[in-house]
């Protein structure tokens, strides 16, 4: 407390200030403790040095610390750096530089239990220091190892901080500390039910620290703050070991030491009365280590009953390291509600993260719902049209250095470039297959392949970098346990906007109206004056031209190469199947299902990531078995296939 006032004063200025140059004068007078210095002696002269007010005090602290002060011949102190056979002295006081021979010069080296006890005073000194950057370096200093002793100077600073951030973390920090250090009981459990409310890490190490436990044994239950007490018939021998250990029980002898006995003691071809020949059993020879025992020859054998009598004369217990039974109470109430509410968190991170790649997977399978539900076309070669989209949008970043108008250009042409690709492959191969679906599987697996080795001819083998623009780097951070990535949120922004856009164009326009009528009954559109050969190549181009944009916006959350589309079209294929083929709502409702499944599954089974999807497949198997058309059924042609 002491030390906390003379620190105050000195933050505060209440002192009178001692003339510039007296710091040698106070570490002359405290010559044998800077020049030995002790854990016990070295508190007086820091009180010494606080009390002076003196602003080379900090300096001398860290330079002493780093070993950097050194004595002079006529019992000076200088900070000094050796260069050979000189040194390089600066005068404690002035600052002034000289060089002088290195011989006389001693070295101060404190060891480190000094060390952290100037590391201590040093920070009180820095935690109202001019210097931002030095006041945060003080607080995370005291994170690191924090100290009763740093408590007090800690609040005082907390009113003198001009720094908002810093001033959060200066509040933060006294919360934790209180709940450690706090003189009364009072003020320590104010401060732990304040972190009842705090999930952060750091929260939950505190209030850790506090219930931290230590086991123990003894023939009754001491008088401390018992924790638990254990019982230990669910494994009795490792307990029995425990005492053992603590000397409280004979040791069990093992089967290596009653054959080692027996050789030691045997007489006249038998031991303990029992022939040599006849000890080949387990019986035999317990009996024989028996008789040698109640001969005082070796230890007695420790039976079960034996056991069992030791344990139920002794009592297992945890004892908390902190001795006072209402913090400790407090503490594991609070940390109690903090595990329910990190529990609520994680579930709504795990939300996060389910419906994140939920909407990764209904931009990648939308258009293939289009194409799947209109034209029965069951097109392999579409996750290449994605794999299409991601590297139009990196040729558009070789020629735009500016990421967000990239972005922006790489959109729409990505559209253009797989909706031409998308009309050509149905007007050259599709228009030949139609109600053919194995010829189909075949060709469009075939192209999938070809164009595969085209992007590795054009791009090479490695991954491409497609890069997000500046205001997408970092996380969304809720608390601790609740982040997203602003990548993510823009993917789902964007599937977003691809369901408005969707939902528009086949509710609201003329195509859409012309869609829907040959998705039902194509015979019927065609006798309306609706060209069906017409609708289907332009909703196979407006279903590739879909892929071509997701895969710019999947290609800024995953690797671009020339196998990108392999990673989602079985997903995609899932995705319409199981929501129902050709509708979007269907679509969307599948890509959910999927997307929170596979995420429920990976949290359980975290370690094994193949295995979940192996689950997830046989989910949607029966999943299918039981609703076949999904879980939003189409009506017409659809249905009808």
């Amino acid at each position: 407390m002491r030390r906390f006032l003379l620190v105050t004063a000195f933050i505060c200025g209440a002192l009178p200030q001692v003339q510039a140059g007296e710091l040698q004068d106070i570490l002359q007078i405290h010559a044998e403790e800077v020049a030995k210095p002790s854990r016990r002696s070295v508190g007086a002269l820091l009180d010494d040095l606080v009390t002076s007010g003196l602003p080379q005090v900090p300096v001398f602290l860290e330079e002493w610390s780093a070993k950097n002060v050194w004595q002079s011949p006529d019992g000076q102190f200088v900070f000094a750096v050796p260069d050979g056979d000189t040194l390089e002295i600066r005068d404690v006081d002035t600052g002034d530089i000289a060089a002088v021979p290195k011989d006389g010069y001693d070295q101060i080296r404190p060891n480190g239990g000094v060390r952290r006890t100037i590391g201590t005073a040093l920070v009180q000194f820095q935690l109202s220091d001019p210097d931002p950057v030095r006041r945060q370096s003080a607080l995370e200093a005291i994170s690191r190892r924090p100290e009763a002793a740093q408590l007090a100077p800690l609040q005082a600073s907390v009113g003198t901080e001009t720094d908002p951030a810093l001033r959060a973390q200066k509040e933060q920090l006294v919360v934790f500390m209180s709940a450690r250090f706090a003189d009364t009981s009072r003020d320590r459990i104010a401060a732990i039910n304040s972190l009842a409310e705090d999930t952060s890490v750091e929260a939950r190490g505190v209030l850790n620290s506090i219930l931290s436990t230590e086991e123990g044994v003894a023939s009754e239950l001491p008088d401390a703050n018992i924790a638990r007490v254990i019982d230990p018939a669910g494994a009795p021998d490792a307990f029995y070991e425990k005492l053992v250990e603590e000397g409280l029980a004979p040791p069990v002898v093992t089967e290596a030491a009653i054959r080692s006995a027996l050789e030691q003691n045997v007489s006249g071809g038998a031991v303990g009365g029992v022939p040599t020949a006849r000890l080949n059993t387990t019986d035999a020879r317990h009996k024989a280590y028996e008789q040698l025992a109640a001969d005082g020859l070796v230890p007695p054998l420790i039976t079960v009953a034996d056991r069992d009598a030791a344990l139920a004369a002794h009592v297992f217990f945890e004892v908390y390291d902190e001795k006072d039974p209402a913090v400790t109470a407090a503490a594991a109430d609070a940390l109690a509600t903090v595990t329910q509410r990190v529990s609520w968190e994680q579930a709504a991170d795990l939300g996060l993260d389910a419906l994140s790649l939920a909407s990764i997977y209904f931009l990648a399978a939308i258009g293939l719902a289009i194409t799947f539900g209109v034209m029965g076309v069951i097109n392999m070669a579409h996750g290449e049209f994605i794999m299409m989209g991601a590297y139009t949008g990196y040729v558009v970043q070789l020629f735009v250095p500016d990421y967000t108008l990239s972005i922006i250009i790489a959109l729409p042409l990505a559209f253009a470039v797989t909706f031409g690709a998308g009309v050509t492959m149905e007007r050259l191969v599709i228009r030949h297959l139609y109600h053919r679906p194995l010829e189909t599987l075949l060709a469009t697996f075939g192209i999938s392949i070809a164009l595969q080795q085209l992007a590795k001819n054009i791009f090479g083998t490695q991954a491409r970098p497609l890069t997000s623009p500046g205001w997408l780097d970092g996380a969304w951070i809720i608390s601790d346990v609740i982040q997203i990535s602003y990548i993510r949120i823009a993917i789902f922004v964007l599937a977003l906007m691809f369901l408005a856009l969707i939902l528009f164009i086949l509710k609201r326009t003329r195509l859409g109206l012309e869609v829907r009528a040959v998705t039902q009954n194509p015979g019927m559109a065609a006798s309306m004056g609706i060209n069906p050969d017409r609708i289907n190549m332009l909703t196979f181009g407006l279903g590739s031209g879909i892929a071509g944009i997701a895969g710019v916006a999947i290609g800024l959350y995953a690797k671009v190469t020339s196998e990108m589309g392999a990673d989602y079209i079985v997903q995609s294929f899932m995705t319409v199947v199981v929501g129902g083929v050709g509708n979007v709502w269907g679509t969307l409702a599948g890509a959910s299902m999927i997307g929170f499944l596979q995420k429920g599954i990976e949290w359980l089974n975290p370690s094994n990531t193949l295995a979940a999807q192996t689950y997830m497949i046989l989910f949607i198997i029966l999943f299918i078995q039981f609703r076949p058309r999904g879980i939003v059924a189409l009506k017409g042609r659809a249905a009808a296939d």
